[in-house]
């Protein structure tokens, strides 16, 4: 089975469809991750990309659906995607039916993460990563001492983008663009609107509740 899993920045994507790809073996598709690793290459298309997200606004539906098919043609990914963070508006949705339906795929079940701007602010305000071991804190929910954190808080960084001004973009984008997507979903009864604000492990019992049951 395929899924979609969105919601604001910092909802908890990446954490949830983590979690399902490990204990699944599916396929985590972060557009997200596509994109920023692009971007880092500094490249033509890659500049042009970091240029979009430092300023909160989306990358060009050409260019994310042409990264989504090279994909779903691959056969060792049929059916067994989560998609993280994709589709971002009622257009990438619309094509996405459509690129599944020609590689004889589709989706089974749509996971909508809902939490408030100002829980959002926080958790993006206060993220800090761990350039040399890669593990993420938060000033505000989980902030890195010396039990949790052995390396030299120098290492310790802020992406370039989690800027108050930024977060506001994104979030405007969000419903602007990413909400409509909702009463796409719900009309063909495929999503399910889960609690962002609760904690990890039980939003994770949630989804994988509902998951097993559709797989029986």
């Amino acid at each position: 089975m395929n899924i979609v899993l969105f919601g604001p920045p910092a909802a908890g994507k990446g954490t949830q469809s983590e979690n399902i790809a490990k204990e699944l073996n599916y396929f985590k598709l972060s557009t997200g991750d596509l994109l920023r690793n692009e971007a880092n290459k500094k490249s033509s298309l890659g500049i042009k990309i970091k240029s979009l997200i430092d300023q909160g606004s989306l990358v060009s539906d050409d260019i994310i659906n042409d990264v989504i098919e090279n994909i779903l043609s691959n056969e060792k990914y049929f059916n067994r995607i989560i998609f993280d963070g994709y589709p971002r508006n009622l257009s990438q949705a619309k094509h996405l039916d459509s690129l599944l339906t020609k590689h004889k795929q589709k989706i089974n079940c749509v996971f909508s993460l809902q939490v408030s701007f100002n829980t959002i602010l926080k958790r993006i305000i206060g993220r800090q990563v761990c350039s040399n071991c890669k593990l993420t804190f938060n000033e505000f929910f989980n902030p890195p001492t010396k039990e949790n954190h052995k390396c030299n808080p120098k290492f310790l960084k802020k992406r370039s983008d989690d800027t108050e001004e930024t977060i506001k973009n994104r979030f405007d984008t969000y419903l602007n663009e990413t909400a409509p997507i909702i009463e796409y979903y719900k009309n063909q009864k495929l999503l399910y609107e889960i609690d962002g604000k609760n904690d990890i492990s039980i939003i994770y019992k949630e989804i994988h509740s509902i998951i097993s049951s559709l797989r029986t």
